[in-house]
């Protein structure tokens, strides 16, 4: 599920994704001789931008071939280099094949959320970041304004991990608690939600008529609702494909009801170091 970033106002949701991919890159401080792993890089978006931003090599880390085939596949269609200087390894982020001391940074960007364990995952990121080196990410984290007592908020929490596959939410907390137990030493932490001129889940906010985000709008999802389902009993969608699509509009609904209660953000920062 794409989300949008920490926004300002009349800036667009492109433009914001580039920014916070910037915003990491200035934070680790990217250099072209660094040697970097992108952690559950999905096809290669961020790394592309990353690494054309700083210069750096990137590694992708991924565990799906298809993806891998996509990214690939597109960063010899962006030229610039980026084949020679970035690639992608297929692998589980909770087991990472690579030697201790192998990397001058590692980021991950909305991906271990999905850790079933944080402390593992965060464990095995610190063991293939070289002494002295950063370690930032953003998390989908709860909020202090949830509370696991409230069945409203219990239940919003619970459409998120459903309609995202994710195990049980980590709030903001727990995620500074397991990054410690991993034996980071933690240089900043921020909810950047709480600084936004615009709502972060604002682009998939049925409510809002936008057409330049239509398909997110009432509107536009029963046509696409629609069309989806006629494009199955043609035959021309896979069967199940109205059943996938009514999936993602409940996640979609989890993570704006969550945002706007205020109890959920897709933008906990982190930016931690190993030790020297």
């Amino acid at each position: 599920m794409c989300v949008c970033r920490h926004r300002y106002k009349g800036e667009s949701h492109e433009c914001s994704l580039k920014r916070h991919e910037h915003y990491l890159a200035l934070k680790l401080s990217l250099k072209p001789e660094h040697q970097v792993l992108d952690v559950g890089c999905g096809v290669g978006g961020p790394l592309r931008e990353v690494a054309l931003f700083s210069g750096a090599q990137i590694t992708g880390l991924n565990n799906n071939d298809y993806q891998i085939k996509k990214g690939t596949e597109y960063n010899r269609a962006v030229g610039q280099g980026l084949t020679e200087r970035c690639g992608f390894l297929k692998a589980d982020f909770m087991d990472i094949p690579k030697e201790a001391n192998s990397y001058d940074a590692v980021y991950a960007i909305d991906a271990t959320c999905h850790a079933p364990d944080a402390v593992k995952c965060y464990q095995e990121i610190f063991r293939v970041l070289k002494p002295g080196c950063m370690f930032a990410g953003y998390e989908w984290c709860s909020t202090d304004l949830n509370d696991p007592s409230n069945p409203k908020h219990k239940a919003i929490l619970d459409e998120i991990e459903l309609g995202n596959g994710l195990p049980d939410i980590r709030s903001t907390e727990q995620v500074k608690a397991a990054l410690l137990a991993a034996g980071f030493i933690i240089k900043e932490t921020v909810d950047l939600a709480n600084s936004a001129d615009v709502p972060w889940y604002e682009p998939i906010d049925p409510s809002r008529f936008s057409l330049t985000a239509f398909r997110t709008t009432r509107l536009g999802r029963m046509l696409t609702r629609n069309l989806v389902c006629a494009l199955e009993k043609t035959g021309f969608a896979p069967q199940g494909s109205g059943r996938v699509a009514a999936f993602l509009e409940r996640a979609g609904d989890g993570l704006v009801a969550g945002g706007k209660e205020g109890i959920f953000t897709p933008l906990y920062f982190f930016l931690v170091q190993k030790p020297e």
